[in-house]
């Protein structure tokens, strides 16, 4: 189960359940997920999350060419931000 919410501005807020396979442990039993192509807003939005949480997977180029880091939140939620390639 998924949701997806879309913002004005192309970011892309989407939800998911954790797969059945793992085990649950709250609140980390879903993670939410950042991803459009404005650059500037995402990275924002990475430094906003990250301070006071822990930052699990750095803000990297990613092998299919986005930028893309995982954290959890200082509520303990986990997130992923994906900045696709404008070009």
């Amino acid at each position: 189960m998924h949701g997806i919410l879309r913002g004005a501005n192309g970011v892309v807020l989407m939800a998911a359940d954790i797969p059945a396979s793992m085990d649950y442990a709250p609140p980390a039993g879903m993670s939410l997920s950042l991803s459009g192509d404005d650059d500037a807003a995402l990275r924002r939005y990475w430094e906003g999350l990250a301070d006071g949480g822990s930052v699990v997977e750095n803000l990297a180029q990613a092998p299919w060419g986005a930028s893309f880091g995982m954290l959890i939140d200082r509520y303990g939620i986990d997130w992923m931000v994906n900045i696709s390639p404008t070009s």
